[in-house]
């Protein structure tokens, strides 16, 4: 069983970008600028987003963070997001999800300049990613293809299962591994809730993805030997015997799945990981494509 380890995976890819951001500083170039907005005070939303923030830190970015108020109104956040569309210094932005409920999640994606929409979350983003054209890849399904192409998994002809169907996660993968080259061109099943006798579809794939958000789903009479998995899951689950009093949980029971795996990712250190270092490749892209357009 070989783990692919996110962890060591994306710092590597943050080195790379450190050396990509040197030269431009050495060139006198402008450094990618990325920002990211965030509306209320949701723990997790804050966490994750502190960590783009010292991410981009790392590799010698520029960031930006926008904080707004939890009572912020739909025509404040249009407002603010019209701002960044504009400002010509930034070169792409995220909006972190999810949003107040009295804000509508599409409007203000589809406000969303898509040629700053690092997030790839974009319906002009998607639809080019659906046809195999050249776009932004949503960052955590990025960051899985990135982990596959390193690991050098084989992926052509294999019957991999996902489960799942979320825009983040579920749908772009069931596209991306079914597409020409590599990593894809395999024949995808892509499983939700309300697929019937979902143990028999995982126990004939080579390769599971699953984003599902429920611990320990997949068990080790759900696959078969040899199998890739993929756990996107991230779920906290209280455990009184840590420090914190929970500890991070995956969609797979790691322990007994990892005994007939070929490939798979730990949680936490898989993954999770990748999505950041993604953001940071698909800020690099846009600050690339935006320079390639003014020049």
């Amino acid at each position: 069983m070989i783990l692919l380890d996110g962890k060591k995976v994306s710092e590597d890819i943050k080195n790379e970008i450190t050396a990509e951001v040197v030269k431009m500083k050495a060139n006198g170039e402008k450094v990618p600028h990325l920002a990211a907005v965030i509306v209320g005070n949701d723990g997790a939303s804050l966490t994750y987003v502190r960590s783009k923030v010292k991410a981009c830190e790392r590799v010698g970015f520029e960031s930006t963070l926008v904080k707004m108020p939890s009572t912020t109104s739909e025509t404040e956040l249009l407002k603010k997001i019209k701002e960044l569309n504009e400002n010509d210094d930034i070169d792409g932005f995220i909006v972190q999800l999810p949003l107040p409920k009295q804000i509508d999640t599409q409007k203000v994606l589809m406000a969303v300049d898509p040629s700053k929409d690092v997030d790839g979350f974009h319906p002009e983003n998607f639809g080019k990613m659906a046809l195999d054209m050249s776009t932004f890849i949503p960052a955590t399904p990025f960051g899985i293809l990135e982990l596959l192409e390193r690991y050098n998994v084989d992926t052509a002809g294999k019957h991999t299962v996902v489960i799942g169907r979320s825009h983040i996660v579920g749908r772009p993968m069931s596209i991306l591994m079914g597409r020409k080259g590599f990593p894809g061109n395999s024949t995808v099943t892509l499983t939700h809730s309300h697929t019937k006798n979902i143990n028999q579809i995982t126990s004939q794939a080579d390769i599971i993805i699953t984003a599902l958000g429920v611990p320990n789903y997949l068990k080790a009479e759900m696959v078969k030997d040899d199998v890739v998995v993929i756990d996107v899951g991230i779920t906290r689950v209280a455990d009184e015997t840590t420090e914190k009093g929970y500890r991070i949980t995956g969609d797979v029971d790691f322990e007994n799945v990892s005994k007939k795996a070929s490939y798979i990712t730990p949680v936490p250190g898989g993954v999770g990981p990748m999505t950041i270092a993604m953001l940071l490749k698909n800020t690099l892209l846009a600050r690339e494509q935006k320079r390639m357009k003014n020049s």
